[in-house]
């Protein structure tokens, strides 16, 4: 809970401070209502007093007993009753609702006007009909002597819709293009709607006819649209502009009594009046403003922190006990929402290294991301980049730094980033701004350095031009000599303007030979462009041929107990492997070699002594001497 006073008003916010997460169970809630003062301070006026992401509308039965709120996502509706102080029921819907009344004196006649040009109905038990009108609505009232329903919205026409006959009658026709809002007086059931060129047109359900139009842009400046109306009593209107402006009218008279601005330059919401006070409430989507309606003194004004989408108005009856509440309770600073969890997505966990818990207690799903406790997200963030805070604080005192510097006598400087491109522009900039000062009618063009928009490319090092990269050079082939040419065509200019002040064409040679001379060059320079990427690949493939082929011999070492073996002696061996057997022992006899062959258990050596026969030998004839080298 939060108190705050203006004007000597205390004002009491009692949905201020951490509420707790939905997903949490019932036995989590009590140990942190037990632990966290801040949660026992806070005050649950109405059990579930809220909506999953946003409330749109909201709005009161006529007997006080029921408190219904339109909201999303998904669209829905909620009836809340104020005896038990506790949600009724919810229904959800196909579509965003737009407006909705509550036709009967409790919640069993509702109407809603959706998004998509659907008419709802809803009757005690449930969904009862749907319809459609033509065009796209924005706003509707209801007449209870005739039972009709005029709808306004994206079309000049206020279509008419009775529920008696449950058919379309005619629409009355208008002379706006567009409505934005619509309002019927309790009294004397005159209709008013506000247009988008800032007109209210009066209209008599009667008679089906305009009685009279009000401009409200003519005591304004500018050309406001009307976003809110209210009646109050039978001759006291108020008109919400689209510009923050809340004017008070009677209806006698085409000047407004009084002119309140909001100073915000926001739509006017919601407009209310409080009788007993003559207080009027006005509300935009940032402040409430509350404030007297003969002299515009204000009285108080509640501005929170979230955006403001309608205001209810004078507190029911059902919220007397209140009274004794708030005098006992102090001020106290608290926490904001979901104080001690923190919403990441599944980049952020990635970033962090957290993806693995994806799916554990530690992670609660929610929309697009998921919730994580605030002390586990600053220790990995702490462990992730720990010198995060330092270069933040360095590049924070750099920023002031800068700042401080701007303040002073500019001098003409380079930028840090893309200097080439800087000098280059700023020659540029002092030839064409000589040029245009020859000129009689010359104006010279804003120049890219003093452009806010073009800031980042002087600043950023992601912006930096890499001149020598392939892509440059293809979608740049003149950049090298652009610099003269253009110097070359502004000497040229600034002669002809100073021979000519009319600026012809000059005799001779059109401009669209010109140009396709220019054209021809272009392509011959990104021809040439491209034959010198081509070399240079060539020249670079082909020094790494050379740096491979000229790389130095590679050493083995010799393991102990192994003899070395030259190339030849691996060539010859590969021969002996395909000779036969007979050519192998012949030459084995012949050159005296000894075949060594080393096993796991020792070396051993064969030798072959061989009988000469004609045309065969018989194996039986073959000696064999097996001796052991060593085991």
């Amino acid at each position: 809970m939060q108190i705050s006073s203006v004007n000597d008003v205390k004002i009491y916010n009692l949905s201020h401070g951490k509420s707790l997460p939905e997903w949490l169970s019932d036995r989590k809630k009590r140990a942190l209502q037990n632990k966290d003062v801040d949660i026992q301070r806070r005050i649950e006026l109405i059990q579930d007093f809220e909506m999953p992401t946003v409330c749109t509308s909201i709005k009161v039965s006529r007997d006080g007993q029921f408190i219904l709120a339109a909201g999303t996502y998904k669209p829905r509706i909620r009836c809340y009753d104020t005896y038990q102080l506790s949600l009724k029921f919810e229904r959800c819907l196909d579509s965003d609702v737009v407006a909705f009344d509550i036709l009967s004196d409790d919640y069993s006649k509702l109407v809603f006007l959706h998004c998509n040009r659907y008419v709802e109905f809803h009757s005690q038990h449930g969904h009862y009909y749907k319809t459609r009108i033509p065009k796209f609505g924005r706003d509707f009232a209801y007449h209870y002597p005739s039972c009709d329903l005029y709808f306004v919205g994206a079309s000049s026409e206020i279509f008419r819709l009775n529920l008696e006959q449950g058919r379309f009658l005619n629409s009355l026709q208008t002379d706006a293009v567009e409505h934005n809002v619509c309002d019927i007086n309790p009294v004397h059931q005159l209709l008013a709607s506000g247009t988008a060129e800032g007109k209210v047109e009066c209209w008599d359900p009667r008679v089906r006819s305009r009685v009279g139009m009000l401009d409200c842009a003519l005591s304004m400046e500018g050309l406001p649209s009307v976003s809110a109306l209210k009646f109050n009593g039978s001759l006291t209107m108020a008109v919400g502009t689209s510009t923050g402006q809340v004017l008070i009218y009677d209806l006698r008279s085409s000047r407004p009594l009084l002119v309140k601005d909001h100073y915000y330059g926001l739509p006017i919401k919601s407009v209310n009046f409080q009788d007993h006070l003559d207080l009027v409430l006005t509300a935009d989507s940032k402040i409430i403003k509350i404030w007297n309606k003969d002299t515009g003194k204000v009285f108080s004004s509640i501005e929170p922190q979230t955006n403001i989408n309608d205001a209810l108005g004078p507190a029911p009856r059902w919220c007397s006990f209140l009274d004794n509440l708030t005098e006992e309770l102090e001020e106290s600073p608290e926490s904001t929402v979901y104080d001690d969890y923190k919403f990441v997505t599944r980049k952020d966990l990635e970033n962090l290294g957290l993806s693995h818990l994806v799916g554990s207690s530690l992670l609660r799903a929610y929309m697009h991301g998921f919730f994580m406790d605030i002390r586990l997200y600053h220790k990995v963030k702490t462990m992730a980049n720990p010198f995060a805070y330092e270069e933040y604080r360095k590049d924070k005192i750099r920023q002031k730094i800068e700042e401080s510097r701007a303040q002073r006598v500019q001098i003409k400087k380079l930028p840090k980033v893309n200097k080439e491109l800087a000098l280059k522009l700023m020659e540029e900039g002092d030839d064409e701004a000589e040029l245009s000062a020859r000129k009689k009618k010359g104006k010279a063009l804003p120049s890219i350095l003093s452009d806010e928009r073009f800031q980042v490319m002087f600043e950023n090092p992601d912006y930096q031009v890499e001149e020598q990269s392939e892509e440059f050079r293809l979608l740049n082939p003149i950049v090298s000599k652009v610099g003269q040419k253009r110097r070359k065509k502004l000497r040229l200019l600034a002669k002809q303007a100073e021979a000519n002040q009319e600026e012809e064409e000059p005799e001779g040679r059109g401009s669209s030979d010109e140009s396709s001379d220019d054209d021809k060059s272009w392509v011959d320079e990104v021809r040439e462009q491209r034959r010198l990427i081509y070399e240079e690949g060539r020249d670079r493939r082909r020094q790494e041929r050379k740096q491979k082929q000229g790389q130095q011999p590679r050493f083995f070492q010799i393991k102990a107990g192994e003899e070395f073996r030259s190339f030849g002696d691996v060539a010859r061996k590969q021969k002996l492997q395909k000779a036969s057997l007979e050519e192998r022992l012949k030459l084995e006899e012949r050159s005296g070699t000894v075949n060594v062959a080393d096993t796991a258990v020792g070396s051993k050596q064969l030798t072959f002594t061989l009988k000469k026969r004609t045309n065969f030998w018989s194996l039986n004839e073959t000696q064999f001497s097996l001796t052991n080298s060593g085991l």
